[in-house]
């Protein structure tokens, strides 16, 4: 019986995180180097990048060129991974290259190159370079999976790279510093290639300064002789300049302060692609910003009776208190929040990032085998806020039913995995 090639791809999972480049080396080679076939950009960063990712792409086709992008993890299907000229790549061209690097797997494991089944994003990298190869793209975006230095995607040989911030989170792989941390996300920076940084404390920079300069690669500071003026918080509009352009008023289409930090990033990095050969008119510039749309992040949707819900992946301290930023300057007074979190992540900093806007906490878990169950996070909450108001529904769709009964405007955070319950609960499957 043969295995969907989605089944197969899916049951990758079992074999977990695994960091370094021998598999993706040895795969990539036997496709004969997919990843060669287009240009590309590859954008880390601990928040941001996806964020980034998306803006450097809306303005990329806004210039007319044909783009790619490869993000992770999805939230409702995995072809929203792989995104073609704007558009998630047809089930049927996923399939046929999902079997066809399995069908190369399965050679390199028979004949001993590789030692063992490669990972989930191992594959789904192989897949996702195979995709961009077929479909002709003239640049890709890459977000990095996880790091950096020994991420699947750091196979690509970019023209331009970008670490958009550092904070903490995964430290059991990355480090326990900002220092380690940064040195970890360093690792995409190229001998002689441009490099793209975001504003982020001084430990974190410096290491990134000396990989850069160990590597000659000129390192692009995105503030640096950069002026923004806010003329509209709520609508993220304001006035940039950069030591390239004046570009007058823009508007960023995602909501948060911090995509203001965010889209400074992706301007400056757009700009450096210019560069190096890639046409950027301002105007294409601008009108990406205005036009980037990337769900479940400050995303708030409304429903037909009237009920609105907020959902943000809020998954670290940092992200965390950028949505507590976003609704201090709301009208959205202590709304419920729907919160779920792997027990990976910093669960007291995140709870304490939001506690002092939330009315109430709905602990609930997401469909992942990683995710903290809700009486875990509750034992957070007694630990460190013992007056903290909270209840626990095991099932997210419960969660919901229970926050709603509270308010009609409610609030889901802390784990992409449960937005992308969410979204299915929503009709958004």
């Amino acid at each position: 019986m043969t295995v969907d090639p989605l089944t197969y791809l899916f049951a990758l999972e079992q074999f977990g995180i695994k960091f370094g480049l021998e598999n993706i080396r040895s795969i990539v080679a036997a496709l004969d180097h997919p990843e060669r076939a287009f240009r590309s950009v590859h954008i880390a960063g601990t928040n941001g990048k996806g964020s980034v990712t998306a803006m450097v792409d809306s303005a990329l086709r806004a210039a007319g060129h044909r783009t790619a992008r490869f993000t992770s993890p999805h939230l409702v299907d995995l072809a929203e991974r792989f995104v073609i000229a704007g558009r998630p790549v047809d089930h049927a061209s996923l399939r046929d290259a999902v079997e066809d690097v399995r069908a190369v797997v399965a050679r390199l494991c028979a004949d001993g190159t590789l030692l063992a089944q490669p990972t989930f994003f191992e594959v789904t990298t192989a897949v996702a370079f195979e995709l961009f190869r077929r479909a002709a793209v003239e640049i890709a975006v890459c977000e990095v999976g996880l790091g950096g230095r020994l991420d699947a995607t750091n196979v690509l040989e970019p023209v331009a790279t970008a670490i958009t911030s550092i904070a903490f989170d995964h430290q059991q792989y990355l480090g326990h510093t900002l220092q380690e941390i940064a040195g970890e996300k360093a690792g995409i920076i190229k001998p002689r290639i441009p490099v793209v940084v975001g504003p982020m404390d001084r430990e974190a920079l410096a290491e990134i300064d000396r990989v850069a300069a160990g590597r000659h690669a000129r390192i692009v500071h995105g503030y640096d002789g950069t002026q923004v003026v806010l003329l509209d918080t709520v609508m993220n509009r304001f006035r940039l300049r950069t030591p390239v352009r004046d570009y007058g008023e823009v508007t960023v289409g995602l909501a948060g302060g911090h995509q203001i930090h965010n889209a400074v990033v992706a301007v400056r990095l757009l700009e450096t692609l210019q560069e190096q050969g890639v046409a950027m008119p301002a105007a294409a510039i601008i009108e990406g910003l205005a036009r980037v749309s990337w769900p479940a992040r400050l995303d708030l949707r409304r429903l037909p009776d009237g009920r609105e819900i907020l959902l943000d992946a809020a998954h670290n301290p940092d992200g965390a208190k950028a949505l507590a930023a976003f609704l201090r300057a709301t009208t959205w007074e202590r709304p419920p929040v729907v919160f779920a979190a792997m027990r990976d992540k910093d669960i007291s900093g995140m709870l304490a990032a939001l506690a002092p806007v939330a009315g109430t906490f709905v602990f609930t878990r997401a469909d992942n085998t990683r995710s903290a169950d809700p009486s875990e996070l509750a034992a957070y909450a007694r630990r460190f806020a013992p007056a903290l108001r909270w209840s626990i529904e095991p099932r997210a769709a419960d969660a919901l039913a229970a926050a709603w009964q509270l308010s009609p405007r409610i609030v889901a955070a802390g784990s992409i995995f449960l937005l992308g319950e969410v979204l299915k609960e929503l009709g958004d499957a």
